[in-house]
């Protein structure tokens, strides 16, 4: 069984090294928090007709919007936007050009000119992250059900300790846990670490699957799986996380996923 993982890790090191000659993508994970449907219309005929819109013409075609399950029953309701960057510094460029792109102005003035009194957020939280060694790349989830049916589960594993921590990264890259993720085709969209944010130090990743009880049955089989099993078992991954975040998270309809 050992000669089959390990060899399972070395036919992952090989991809990887591949996939690191392409660079790191950076995530800028946006938050929004809002408590009305009228704000949530708002926001999404922003994020529709104005800002997804913008990206693409600036060259990021993959912008994922995201709201809670239609189970959610929190008074604060959050929209989550993902947007991938392949340089850290078109963080600040792409998004202060924005104010100053004529489409942007007309098709978003509902958000961008909302009066102070009806505003269409409460709040914004945002995290910066920068992919994983070995997962350095957004990937596009393979998944054939209608956006209401898909399921995107976003994990946020935070550490006890900055050394800690630095393990459970280790853990998902050399242990070869993201490995273990894509024999399983967990359809993962993104791993990384959160480099800038309200949570820290703090890992997050995204799995997607066609449905809950896709989601429930590939757990299942992760749970069971013996590489699984011998590695978590390794002592030097003990203690490792201290608080995770479970968020189980359907796509807006006019998110690129």
């Amino acid at each position: 069984m050992r000669i089959s993982i390990l060899f399972a890790v070395m036919l992952t090191s090989l991809s990887v090294i591949g996939q690191q000659k392409k660079g790191k993508h950076f995530y800028e994970l946006k938050v929004y928090e809002y408590k009305t449907k009228q704000q949530e219309a708002v926001i999404d005929q922003y994020l529709a007709d104005a800002f997804i819109p913008y990206t693409h013409r600036k060259g990021i075609k993959h912008i994922g919007a995201f709201t809670g399950r239609a189970n959610d029953t929190s008074i604060i309701k959050k929209l989550y936007v993902l947007i991938p960057y392949k340089r850290i510094d078109e963080i600040p460029a792409i998004n202060n050009a924005l104010f100053s792109d004529p489409e942007v102005a007309q098709k978003g003035a509902a958000y961008l000119d909302a009066d102070p009194s009806a505003v269409p957020y409460d709040r914004i939280v945002t995290y910066i992250i920068e992919g994983f060694r070995f997962s350095p790349t957004l990937t596009l989830p393979k998944l054939k059900s209608s956006y209401e049916d898909k399921v995107y589960e976003l994990r946020s594993y935070e550490g006890p300790t900055e050394k800690r921590y630095r393990k459970k990264v280790e853990m998902f890259n050399e242990g070869g846990e993201i490995d273990l993720f894509a024999r399983l085709n967990f359809n993962a969209v993104f791993y990384g670490e959160v480099i800038s944010g309200p949570t820290m130090p703090n890992l997050m990743y995204m799995t997607s699957f066609e449905n809950k009880e896709d989601r429930d049955a590939h757990w299942k089989t992760f749970s069971n799986d013996p590489q699984w099993k011998e590695l978590s078992s390794r002592k030097e991954y003990e203690k490792t996380v201290s608080k995770n975040v479970t968020l189980f998270l359907k796509a807006r309809p006019y998110s690129d996923y």
